[in-house]
């Protein structure tokens, strides 16, 4: 893996992971007891610690504990958390002013952004942009701009789906819990198809084909009248459903769909765009472009930034005035991300997405025929993860999911579980982490899987 011209190249903290006291120390534990005096209960946490500095693939907390990054914020600091080029831009920004409201006076650097994406999303089609601060704002603003264009009113979206947390991307998600549980009722108009998921086909249909989904979601839409949908919005990989890559042909086969009814095909890479997969958007791994692409989470480094990137008649559908927020498009934000722009330029960061697949497959995907919990390993570049079921029923197996996880962070490496059932470690490594590094984390996880395996209870007995 190529390291340089990124921050851990010169990394001002040691690329290794080193254990000063138990997990979470003492500090950490004060910091989290007084956090539990003045931060709502509504937040969850995954590993109680405290971080001091970040830089490179490592985080330290405030005892001096060096976690391996194999989180990056849920997909956010892709080119590190610390990144030099993103600090020196944002820096210069804050000696100039750190806000005026774009849509009050302008400033170029947020018509840049948009001339970059529009420039680098899917699709040989005349683009515009419009810049938020959020995923959530980003989905919600393509379903305006959707509704807005086609004067229709529904919107579908499919089986495993996450795209956000306001209420209208809650009535998008699929998993109930904690998402959309207590917060109804929720927005009408969403209507939910059947996925294409390899492993666990919604459709009953044989692993693998997407043609049986297909038909399911020409029936769904058949079911409201196709001509009254706007838009369907499907994550090309998707995330806290469990990095479900969809069966092939899948995506060309919604274009189609999309093409055929006049629908407006959102792609939302919120999470696996941004370099995240080894290309660009994930997309392009199926040679499929949205009518709407959004990006965000790793759009500016680490600071709140999203875009609605699309077709032009699509995107000046909207009256003036229609689309905007306070913060959207801050100068702050947009600085950093002409900063991470700067950082894809030679490649090599696509190319380290590519190498983390390769190091992560030769280490964990023979773990499915080796110890028969680990049902699949599945995702692209460095969005990968491994779901752990039952290896004759699919029973989901979270208690597994939940005890590697800990028993990665004990170890000193970050892992995050996603799904609907909870039962999958996802890793989110930043594409900037060290090939020994990244290793030696793989490592952790690996023995930390062979353990939680040889000392689980069976699955029939997991109440």
């Amino acid at each position: 893996m190529t390291e340089t011209s990124f921050e851990s190249a010169a990394a001002t903290l040691p690329q290794t992971r080193h254990l000063a006291t138990d997990v979470p120390g003492p500090r950490s534990r004060a910091l989290h007891q007084e956090r539990t005096a003045h931060v709502s209960a509504g937040f969850g946490v995954t590993l109680p610690v405290f971080i001091d500095r970040a830089d490179g693939g490592i985080l330290q907390d405030v005892d001096g504990n060096r976690f391996i990054d194999f989180a990056s914020g849920i997909a956010v600091t892709s080119v590190g958390a610390a990144n030099r080029r993103v600090r020196q831009r944002v820096a210069a920004q804050l000696e100039k002013f750190t806000h005026t409201c774009f849509m009050v006076t302008e400033y170029d650097s947020f018509t840049q952004v948009c001339r970059w994406l529009n420039e680098h999303t899917p699709g040989d089609f005349d683009k515009r942009t419009a810049l938020f601060s959020t995923g959530a704002e980003a989905v919600e603003n393509a379903v305006k701009i959707a509704r807005a264009a086609t004067g229709r009113p529904n919107v579908l979206v499919f089986d495993e789906a996450y795209h956000g947390r306001s209420l209208l991307t809650m009535a998008m998600t699929a998993k109930v819990n904690p998402y959309r549980l207590n917060f109804g009722p929720l927005p009408g108009e969403v209507i939910r198809a059947a996925s294409a998921n390899p492993l666990r086909p919604s459709t009953g249909a044989e692993a693998g084909n997407a043609a049986a989904a297909l038909a399911s979601v020409e029936q769904t839409l058949a079911e409201s009248g196709p001509e009254t949908f706007a838009a369907m919005v499907i994550e090309p990989i998707q995330g806290e459903g469990g990095f479900i890559v969809p069966a092939p042909g899948f995506l060309a086969g919604l274009r189609k769909i999309a093409d055929r009814h006049g629908i407006v095909l959102v792609m939302d890479e919120i999470q696996a765009g941004m370099g995240r997969t080894g290309t660009l958007y994930a997309s392009e791994y199926e040679g499929v472009a949205g009518d709407i692409t959004l990006s965000a989470k790793a759009l500016a480094g680490g600071l709140p930034l999203s875009a609605v990137t699309g077709r032009t008649e699509l995107l000046n559908a909207v009256h003036t005035g229609g689309l905007g927020g306070t913060y959207a498009g801050n100068p702050l934000a947009c600085e950093a991300a002409l900063a991470v722009f700067e950082e894809f330029e030679d490649g090599t960061l696509l190319a380290n997405a590519r190498s983390i697949e390769a190091a992560a497959r030769e280490l964990l995907e023979p773990l499915v025929e080796e110890i028969g919990v680990v049902a699949q390993f599945r995702g692209r570049g460095a969005m990968l993860a491994l779901e752990f079921a039952d290896p004759h029923t699919l029973q989901p197996r979270p208690d597994l999911a939940a005890a590697v996880s800990a028993g990665c962070h004990a170890q000193g490496v970050l892992t995050l579980t996603c799904g609907t059932y909870g039962n999958v470690i996802r890793l989110l490594p930043p594409l900037v982490i060290g090939d020994e590094l990244l290793r030696d984390g793989l490592d952790v996880l690996r023995t930390a899987i062979l353990q939680a395996a040889s000392s689980a209870a069976p699955a029939a007995s997991i109440s």
